[in-house]
């Protein structure tokens, strides 16, 4: 079995988070400590839920983390969104991080479906 860490979807998974750190960390302090603190935190759990469920002995367990994962994942998308529109992330950097999602999001079903296969 591969290493979690050789897996696209959890090395995507940590350039998101770091992106999304830089972002947040230019916010003035009340952004950062309401909603920044909250689409940090789900950025973060992408990867991390991914290194977990590896950590783990049965592919049922897996399956369930690569669950947490895709949850974090849409309420990433979510804070996203509340960012844009209060003006904290432009439409470009907007856009550039809702496609990011948007394959995440397909290769958390791939790896899903890898290990129901199993």
């Amino acid at each position: 079995m591969q290493r979690y860490e050789d897996l696209e979807v959890y090395q995507r998974g940590i350039r998101l988070s770091e992106q999304t750190w830089e972002i947040v960390r230019k916010w003035p302090y009340f952004h950062k400590d309401t909603l920044g603190k909250q689409i940090v935190r789900a950025a973060d759990s992408i990867p991390a839920n991914i290194a977990e469920g590896y950590g783990r002995y049965t592919f049922k367990e897996r399956i369930r983390f690569c669950h947490f994962s895709r949850g974090s994942l849409f309420e990433f998308e979510t804070h996203l969104m509340l960012a844009q529109s209060r003006g904290l992330v432009d439409q470009t950097m907007y856009s550039r991080l809702k496609e990011e999602a948007g394959t995440l999001s397909r290769l958390l079903t791939r790896l899903h479906s890898s290990f129901k296969k199993k």
